[in-house]
């Protein structure tokens, strides 16, 4: 949905344009070295974690999380749960978002990754990179 507007004649990208819509799961009682397993089998460094119920929020767990609060911490990844470590709520942005927005919200909480979210459905996520290296470059591909 590449969309200039008449005002500003720059190119509009969504969020929707450069996420990446293949993502893992993982349960919140799953030990980490079953995430990291995951992480190795999908080849991925972030896994979205499930609601517990409808009334719950999703998590994230990112490789980061796991390297400053278990691997620094010097414990054991059978022992540790991935509640332990995982960011929860996770920050969840509507795939219309403009992704100059969503850049200024995930640098303004140093966030690595949202999840892209229509209807109560995670359709995705995104981090910087995509939105610097897919969409940025797309923007001034036409300037």
């Amino acid at each position: 949905m590449h969309v200039v507007s008449s005002m500003t004649n720059k190119k509009r990208i969504c969020v929707r344009d450069v996420m990446k819509s293949n993502y893992g799961t993982i349960s919140r009682n799953a030990t980490i070295a079953e995430a990291l397993k995951e992480m190795k089998r999908l080849q991925t460094t972030v896994l979205v974690v499930d609601k517990r119920d409808e009334n719950d929020e999703y998590g994230l767990l990112l490789v980061s999380d796991i390297a400053r609060k278990v691997l620094a911490q010097d414990r054991a990844s059978s022992r540790v749960n991935t509640y332990e470590v995982m960011t929860k709520p996770a920050v969840c942005v509507d795939p219309n978002m403009d992704i100059r927005y969503c850049s200024r919200l995930m640098a303004t909480f140093n966030l690595m990754r949202v999840l892209v979210v229509k209807d109560n459905a995670i359709l995705g996520t995104v981090n910087p990179g995509a939105l610097v290296l897919d969409g940025l470059v797309a923007i001034e591909a036409d300037d």
